[in-house]
């Protein structure tokens, strides 16, 4: 059981699509492929304070890495409070000013959105030219149960402005540590989120590479789009968390649409899904192909996200247009949009005092410009506008 509410349905006239049986060997497999992988272990540091290179050696590998057990069970409650209250204020349904109990909605009063709903079951993007067209194939949409609301929440964006939680656990001091190890001690926001896949009736998002402005650059490697970070609240699994093919990220710009058609169904060949306990965080390479399934379990899947950059993928570099106004990320943009780290490390310090901080080296010399007080919260309103998107 969870401390969230949810809808309680007639799960009894759900229609699982006529290949049930071949997705359940699917989904049995991948599993086991996944949990015989090398990319997955409580978080580990050389002598120096180092992240251990095996660690990054598996990650470049598999385009993955999973650490076991990096959040605890104090900071797992206050993220499910805040979660909760979250929810529980969100739009009654799709683009409503209220919520279920007739108060403005959670963001209702922003000039950027927060909360975007979806139709119970449903791929909201697959087969359409939304996001530059990144989605082109759709995945298979089973019928909702009987007495599913209209929409459902998929996805809340901007979160650190709504939970001090998620501020807090995107100033972790091992998640800013795997980002420095990956892409520098410059290192740079993405954006952030929290992604809801309610049970029956949580929402697929169709096989992709994240990512947009560099594919054709000569300089492109393995890292040059960032990675996400998604810490899960209770855990995934096959059926309600994400999937990827790893290896992928190394191969360029891949046709998902001739790969999906191989096949003739949307389970891609070699895929594995993420297996996580509460508390587990994993990071993906945002050019590994990846995508999840409608989740027709009875299980939620909460996770926590949060992306990061190479300071030289995203300076004096045009781009926005799916997380953010189309825009130049020069200095002063990045250091803007850098102070929520900032902030998090200073509303970490206060709820966890006797835990080491993380020092962010391209702020440190106006380290105490950002304390964590009602002001600051108000000057991280609308934040996610100046997301670093490419």
């Amino acid at each position: 059981m969870t401390a969230i509410d949810l809808p309680q349905l007639n799960v009894s006239n759900v229609d699982f699509g006529a290949d049930e049986d071949a997705m359940a060997r699917y989904k049995e497999e991948g599993t086991a492929r996944a949990l015989a992988m090398d990319n997955r272990g409580p978080i580990r540091f050389t002598a120096d304070g180092a992240l251990d290179p095996a660690i990054l050696e598996a990650y470049s590998r598999h385009g993955f890495y999973i650490f076991e057990g990096l959040v605890g069970r104090e900071e797992l409650d206050d993220i499910e409070r805040d979660v909760a209250h979250i929810l529980d204020r969100a739009p009654a349904t799709k683009d409503a000013p209220l919520d279920k109990h007739g108060r403005p909605a959670l963001g209702a009063d922003l000039e950027g959105r927060s909360f975007r709903m979806v139709k119970p079951l449903s791929d909201p993007f697959g087969g359409t030219d939304a996001n530059y067209g990144r989605h082109p194939v759709k995945m298979l949409e089973p019928d909702a149960p009987a007495g599913a609301p209209d929409y459902v929440v998929h996805v809340l964006v901007g979160s650190l402005q709504h939970s001090d939680a998620c501020l807090r656990l995107y100033s972790h001091p091992h998640l800013l540590a795997i980002a420095e190890a990956i892409n520098g001690p410059d290192f740079t926001p993405f954006n952030e989120a929290v992604w809801v896949k309610q049970p029956r009736l949580g929402g697929s998002v169709a096989w992709h590479q994240d990512g947009w402005t560099h594919w054709d650059a000569p300089e492109l490697d393995e890292g040059t789009h960032g990675f996400n970070s998604m810490m899960q609240l209770y855990g995934c699994d096959a059926a309600n968390g994400l999937w990827v093919v790893p290896g992928s990220h190394r191969l360029g710009k891949l046709d998902v649409k001739t790969l999906r058609d191989a096949e003739g169904t949307d389970r891609l060949p070699g895929a594995v899904p993420f297996i996580c306990g509460p508390g587990d965080m994993a990071i993906s390479n945002r050019q590994v192909v990846h995508g999840s399934f409608a989740n027709t379990s009875d299980n939620i899947r909460v996770t926590i996200n949060a992306g990061f950059h190479r300071r030289k993928s995203v300076l004096d570099v045009r781009s926005g247009g799916v997380h953010n106004e189309v825009t130049t990320y020069d200095d002063a943009y990045i250091r803007h949009r850098s102070r929520l780290i900032m902030y998090g490390v200073d509303a970490r310090r206060q709820r966890f005092p006797g835990e080491a901080q993380y020092t962010y080296a391209p702020l440190a010399d106006s380290a105490g410009e950002y304390a964590w007080t009602p002001d600051a919260k108000a000057d991280i309103r609308d934040y996610n506008l100046h997301d670093i998107g490419i």
